[in-house]
């Protein structure tokens, strides 16, 4: 199978990464640069492609199989359409849109061109995840009632200083951090269809949010309680707990989620499991049988790489869809507006 090639929009340090990517991986070729800001010369050459300033201006010179979006937020939805009006599939770095309106305007426009759209929430590629979902789908805890999850991390102080945004309102850990967690616990648990919250600036003073507590109610009727910080000196997060990224360290002692049904728990990402033998019989005098699944590691990111070079080929579907994207997205903002009010805030069924 020949492979595909892959243009990067945005050559940061996201960007980087899926330059790298690309170029390890066997199923598919870097085609192009897109970025406004003139690449260094020797790093461009070394990559052996064209930069372009702008998506038109590469597909005017050449069309590309695919198009990964590592460019800034606010850009996410028209360059997306511009793929769209080409015919190009795009693997759109999350958040899908910088807005919930804008979000629900490109999902409109890419349903009805059946467009080829891959939402870059890399975690729902981690083989962890993608275990628990298993475990969780097979019955082996019961009928779900309760998820306690954190991300909880202490972010360095040069990393306020090189962006005094971060220091505002829509800086903090509530949009930037959460809406991965979001991603996981919903592919997890299933929907989420309330949420309330408290926050806390009181760790480091600024007018942005550092300690959030969170409330969620899923669909089936389970609840889910949820504590995020960005100041607090613990490895209770995914980065420091999946072992998927080795800038983090890693700590194969912690977890960051414990998911509990009727018949047992899980936790993740250690995997440790305690259930009931005789679901019939069970009782808190009884004792839980052991175990951990098993679970080769992989980086969530080359396998949402070759997973991209499927669907622009057509063989697979995209697993996150824009609409999954805007559902991570629409509940975020429902947690960012139920902290700042102290409502119980219902999620948009959209």
């Amino acid at each position: 199978m020949s492979k595909v090639r892959i243009a990067i929009a945005g050559a940061g340090l996201i960007g980087r990464r899926h330059i790298e990517l690309v170029q390890a991986s066997p199923s598919c070729t870097l085609a192009a640069i897109i970025d406004p800001m003139p690449v260094p010369a020797d790093y461009l050459a070394a990559l052996g492609v064209a930069q372009y300033p702008d998506l038109l201006a590469c597909f005017a010179a050449e069309k590309p199989d695919g198009v990964i979006l590592a460019t800034p937020n606010a850009l996410h939805v028209e360059q997306t359409l511009q793929c769209i009006d080409a015919g190009i599939a795009a693997l759109i770095e999350k958040p899908v849109a910088h807005s919930v309106d804008e979000g629900k305007r490109l999902l409109a426009i890419a349903d009805a061109a059946n467009a080829r759209l891959l939402v870059g929430h890399h975690r729902a590629h981690s083989p962890i995840l993608a275990k628990a979902r298993e475990l969780v789908r097979e019955g082996v805890l019961g009928d779900l009632v309760a998820v306690q999850g954190s991300a909880l991390f202490y972010k360095p102080d040069d990393y306020f200083d090189a962006a005094a945004w971060r220091r505002e309102e829509g800086g903090g850990p509530i949009l930037i951090n959460m809406i991965h967690e979001i991603g996981n616990l919903r592919s997890l648990c299933g929907e989420i269809v309330a949420v309330q919250a408290m926050q806390s600036n009181a760790a480091r003073g600024f007018p942005v949010e550092d300690t959030v507590c969170i409330g969620l109610r899923f669909e089936n009727g389970a609840l889910g309680s949820f504590m995020l910080c960005d100041s607090a000196g613990s490895a209770r997060s995914w980065e420091q707990t999946s072992q998927e990224n080795a800038s983090y360290p890693s700590y194969d002692d912690e977890d960051c989620y414990v998911i509990c049904g009727k018949g047992g728990s899980l936790s993740v990402p250690t995997m440790r499991l305690k259930y009931y033998a005789q679901p019939e019989d069970r009782s808190w005098w009884k004792p839980f049988q052991s175990a951990t699944a098993q679970v080769v590691r992989q980086d969530p990111l080359e396998r949402q790489l070759e997973h991209f070079c499927n669907v622009i080929r057509g063989t697979e579907e995209p697993l996150v869809t824009v609409r999954d994207g805007l559902r991570n997205l629409i509940i975020t903002e429902a947690i960012a507006e139920a902290a700042r009010s102290g409502s119980i805030v219902q999620i948009d069924p959209t």
